[in-house]
């Protein structure tokens, strides 16, 4: 057996461990298997990728691997599980640079052995170009979500008259660029003019887009780096790298499809809409003028006290006042008295798929009392009480209406079947739709008014005492 057939022997084990792995990272019970198995798929690719390319100095690849090792022990040690989002876009942003960055010493290789070789073939330019607008996309889209995330750029959408023009130009200009690049790779600058506009092209992309739909973007932006991974792979022919990439575009555009679904919007809409724009409400007088109930931790521990069934619904305020700590002291309390205690979640509460839940988990809270909307909604009628803690648009009820706001169609929890809830809220401003929520004046709601990890704390003691 020749060594490229043990080659590609390893490359299959390698792709079916990614396989399996993704189909681990499907529930959260076995997301640690998967994590481990698609990490020693790749593991194993890398070292097979090396003999087989016959790398003989080590020095630079051992340097880069303990920098790496550092760098990554001191993110995964100092970054809390609240700044996960940023993280996680970041990473997108790193894939889509090391791609744009490879295909580009690719490139200048082939150039400078173009007077003792052939003329890369057509796979290969075009792969080039691919890999390049992709990437530059990737890598400077992301550093604008990453600002977003963490509150450097502001999280309403950025626009400007004629900006559907201007991005249609600069796509136009990377594509122009791609097409010169593929035609005479020789000139080796229309590959950084094609950066260039990708990279504005990015940042343009994503700062017009709000911080409410930050999740379906850190989505479509995994996917994005996972596609210029596999035109990467197209680049330097290894197959592997095209399974990887391939796997991992596939996935983002299924879950990015997933949370436009759960917000009732089109992909289209999302970055061409401008969804989280400032929006004047002049219903809001006439929502709340008068009906708001205010309340305090004493009297909402009396209603819990003599509750059955409680559920708790996490928005992205939570994730801002890091309250879920006192959050699953709540509930542990509660459930020593009987109660019964879950969580509903929302597909898009937070700033990236999964938020809440990778906040939940951070406390060990099990997984069996996380629900998904479509498994909690039928059961808010039978509720007692549903505490709110940091989420707006998700759980107002004008979104079961069918036009005539921006969140109209959206799927959201029906918090408001509740018999009573509880909404801890800093102030009754508006969400990123910019629009009144009628369920903070709802009969049966009780706003709780404070800072929501302050406010936790105090149902703690209240409850404590009680």
């Amino acid at each position: 057996m020749d060594s490229a057939t043990i080659s590609n022997l390893a490359y299959l084990v390698a792709a079916v461990l990614f396989i399996v792995g993704l189909k681990g990272l499907t529930h959260p019970r076995s997301a640690v298997r998967g994590n481990l198995l698609g990490a020693t798929g790749m593991l194993l690719a890398i070292v097979v990728t090396l003999l087989q390319q016959e790398i003989l100095g080590f020095e630079l690849i051992a340097g880069g691997v303990l920098l790496g090792s550092l760098i990554g022990a001191i993110l995964a040690l100092r970054i809390q599980m609240t700044a996960m989002p940023q993280l996680v876009g970041l990473f997108n942003g790193f894939g889509g640079a090391a791609s744009a960055l490879v295909a580009a010493a690719v490139l200048h290789q082939a150039v400078v052995a173009l007077s003792s070789t052939a003329a890369p073939s057509l796979q290969f330019r075009v792969a080039t170009a691919a890999s390049g607008l992709i990437g530059a996309v990737t890598f400077f889209g992301s550093i604008v979500a990453f600002g977003k995330l963490q509150g450097l750029v502001g999280d309403r959408p950025l626009r400007y008259p004629g900006e559907q023009v201007v991005k249609l130009l600069l796509l136009l200009a990377a594509l122009l660029c791609a097409a010169l690049i593929v035609r005479n790779p020789q000139q080796i600058s229309f590959y950084w003019y094609l950066v260039a506009a990708g990279s504005l092209l990015g940042v343009l992309l994503v700062i017009a887009i709000g911080g409410a739909d930050m999740p379906i973007v850190i989505a479509l932006l995994n996917s994005y780096s996972g596609l210029a991974a596999a035109a990467t792979g197209f680049v330097l022919s290894n197959n592997i790298l095209i399974i990887a990439g391939s796997l991992v575009g596939a996935s983002g555009i299924i879950l990015t499809r997933i949370m436009c679904k759960a917000m009732n919007r089109s992909l289209a809409n999302v970055l061409f809409g401008g969804f989280g724009a400032l929006v004047e409400d002049d219903q809001q007088d006439d929502v709340y003028a008068g009906k708001v109930t205010a309340t305090s931790a004493e009297e909402v521990v009396m209603i819990l006290k003599s509750a059955r069934r409680v559920v708790f619904v996490p928005g992205y305020g939570m994730a801002v006042a890091r309250a879920q700590t006192p959050v699953r002291l709540l509930s542990e309390l509660m459930e020593q008295d009987g109660i019964e205690v879950e969580f509903g979640i929302h597909p898009v509460a937070g700033r990236m798929p999964g938020h809440m839940n990778v906040l939940l988990a951070e406390e060990n809270i099990s997984y069996d009392k996380l629900r998904e909307m479509d498994q909690i909604n039928p059961a808010f009628a039978q509720t007692d009480v549903t505490i709110v803690l940091g989420a707006n648009d998700v759980v107002n009820p004008v979104a079961r209406e069918t036009s005539g706001n921006p969140i109209a169609g959206m799927p959201i929890l029906d918090v408001d079947k509740s018999r009573t809830v509880v909404v801890i809220k800093r102030s009754l401003g508006a969400g990123f739709a910019g629009i009144a929520n009628p369920l903070f004046a709802a009969d049966n709601t009780l706003m709780l008014f404070g800072d929501g990890k302050k406010m936790m704390d105090e149902l703690v003691a209240a409850y404590k005492e009680a």
